[in-house]
């Protein structure tokens, strides 16, 4: 297994460097699994991220680092959620192609258009983004699920102080933050806000966008499923 090293850069944020490699002889007949950082539900504005023990998680206003890839997916639950964590009936790990009941192509699925919740307003259907945020002195990212209401959020932070440009999310230490949003029926729900720290030293912006190329293959290879309290709010 090559050596998966650590180098401090400027303003205390730590990049790995070189090809990180996961050891195939320790996982075998196992799967790698991410720390998943869920948003809290009810308008929350604290992030519970994984510790070192599982029942001590911490609890945090912000989350800081490096989103080293990022993707669509669709989950659609035919019953409400009840405390059960069940998996969905039908997903889409890509956002194009849905496995399960209905299945087939997303763009063409019924329960994928708008008026077909059970409100007459929303999709029946979610559609998610997953991020993966790589934080200072990891080699491992994180994973948080997005649910529609911050979606475009993320997609304003990506298009207009990102891609326009000409660089990409893994030139730059994002902050992730948590503000109290209310429904249309006065219900609280919490939104994802992204704010740029820093862009990255050139150096940096090598490391880490090789990086990024290198953990694909796991991030998109992995069948990570969707549950149903990935998408509570």
């Amino acid at each position: 297994m090559e050596k998966n090293e650590l180098v401090v850069k400027n303003e205390n944020f730590i990049v790995p460097t070189g090809n990180v490699v996961i050891d195939t002889e320790e996982l075998e007949g196992l799967n790698l699994s991410f720390d998943k950082v869920r948003i809290p539900s009810g308008g929350g504005t604290m992030w519970e991220v994984a510790g070192d023990l599982p029942d001590q998680p911490e609890h945090m206003k912000e989350i800081e680092g490096v989103i080293v890839d990022h993707y669509p997916v669709n989950a659609y639950f035919e019953n409400e959620y009840t405390g059960e964590i069940m998996p969905p009936t039908c997903s889409s790990m890509d956002g194009k192609l849905g496995i399960g009941e209905p299945g087939g192509n997303c763009n063409n699925c019924p329960f994928n258009k708008y008026g077909s919740a059970d409100d007459g307003k929303g999709k029946k259907c979610k559609n998610l983004r997953r991020i993966y945020i790589l934080r200072s002195g990891e080699i491992l990212p994180i994973l948080i699920t997005l649910p529609p209401t911050s979606i475009k959020n993320f997609s304003d932070y990506v298009s207009k102080r990102i891609v326009t440009k000409g660089k990409k999310t893994c030139d730059f230490i994002t902050k992730l933050t948590l503000t109290v949003e209310k429904s249309n029926t006065g219900i609280k729900y919490s939104k994802v806000q992204f704010a740029i720290s820093r862009e990255l030293s050139e150096e940096e912006k090598n490391v880490m966008r090789n990086f990024s190329e290198s953990i694909k293959h796991t991030t998109r290879s992995e069948r990570i499923e969707i549950v149903q309290d990935d998408i509570l709010e």
